[in-house]
């Protein structure tokens, strides 16, 4: 429950404003911070050159025009990545000088066509220049290190950039957030910067699935005493607060904010999306017959709501609009002072 004592919860632009403008681009962080998000979250792989940029995986041919460049069609392979075989174009096989010559595209079309309006406008950026857009503009950054295991096996870590990069630029409004855990166990070493331990659903961190420890084990009290030991926080799916039953409606909220609040440990959720075939049953609005349902915008208000009312430190949404919405009105209904917002 958030009470007066309560700090405001933070919106977290997920891949910026991804609901309005292809993710992970200059384009969809620049919206982003215009609708008030206080952090813009950029995932991080390298190049070939060691170079850190922003894309959901290194694997790119669903988010870049690279399938349709000629030049290019002999980088096209299959690599294992996390345990799992993937056929594609990949940003490590790629120098940052290549990489800039293509653009970027919608990822998931058929959910935002609208979206497909900007598809070849927007280069893939660099770390560095989303840096730059925060820091010019005053809001955060909550870079998320990807497969961090398998870029350092191959020669390219992702943790000495990014904290280059970092430190270089003078950055104090950060999180770093990992699925994984042993490098967020190195960074809490070399960093002050706040720490977010990443959990699914299910599963298990990769760098632990040889030795047994799931997700589920890190969500217990004694799990999130040790996630304690080296993290500021946990981000964890919606479902860990407010579970998805078998008729898709939510059921009866978790003890997890509690616990983790016990632990010391924020408490941030993923992901708020607003549209109806991204929200829970009990969430969704309009006509299920309508071809045009699941992409409509649901009660995405009233989910994010739930989440805020059980405690939640922040969220990180698709629409950063509506996420500062919600949390202006949870603030003005619990009298909690929220971090403002400075536009520019």
């Amino acid at each position: 429950m958030v009470t007066s004592s309560t700090p405001a919860p933070i919106v977290i632009a997920h891949r910026g404003a991804s609901a309005h403008r292809p993710e992970h681009t200059l384009l969809s962080y620049e919206t982003a911070i215009a609708m008030g998000a206080d952090y813009i979250e950029p995932d991080l792989v390298p190049t070939a050159d060691g170079v850190l940029v922003a894309r959901h995986e290194n694997e790119i041919s669903e988010t870049t025009d690279v399938a349709g460049r000629p030049e290019f069609a002999d980088r096209r392979t299959t690599k294992t990545i996390d345990g799992r075989r993937v056929t594609g174009w990949f940003t490590e096989d790629f120098t940052l000088a290549e990489l800039k010559t293509l653009r970027a595209r919608e990822r998931v079309p058929g959910l935002r066509p609208g979206n497909t309006a900007f598809d070849g406008l927007a280069p893939i950026p660099t770390f560095e220049e989303v840096v730059e857009l925060a820091l010019r503009h005053g809001v955060g950054v909550y870079p998320e290190t990807k497969h961090p295991t398998y870029f350092r096996s191959i020669g390219l870590p992702l943790e000495e950039p990014l904290l280059e990069t970092l430190e270089r630029h003078g950055v104090r409004d950060a999180y770093i957030q990992s699925f994984e855990t042993a490098n967020l166990r190195e960074l809490s070493g070399r960093t002050r910067l706040p720490l977010i331990q990443l959990i699914r659903a299910d599963g298990a961190p990769w760098d632990r699935a040889g030795d047994g420890l799931t997700y589920d084990d890190l969500v217990t009290p004694a799990g999130l005493e040790e996630i304690a030991g080296y993290a500021r926080g946990i981000g964890v799916d919606t479902r860990r607060v407010l579970p998805i039953g078998p008729d898709g409606r939510t059921g009866e909220p978790t003890g997890l904010v509690r616990d983790a609040h016990r632990a010391g440990l924020e408490v941030h959720v993923w992901t708020v999306r607003n549209e109806n075939s991204q929200l829970p049953a009990d969430h969704r609005l309009g006509d299920p017959d309508s071809p045009h349902y699941p992409r409509a915008t649901g009660d995405v208000a009233g989910f994010l709501g739930r989440l805020l009312e059980l405690g939640v430190d922040g969220a990180f949404c698709d629409d950063p609009a509506m996420g500062r919405a919600v949390v202006a009105r949870v603030c003005r209904e619990r009298r909690v002072g929220f971090r403002p917002w400075r536009a520019d």
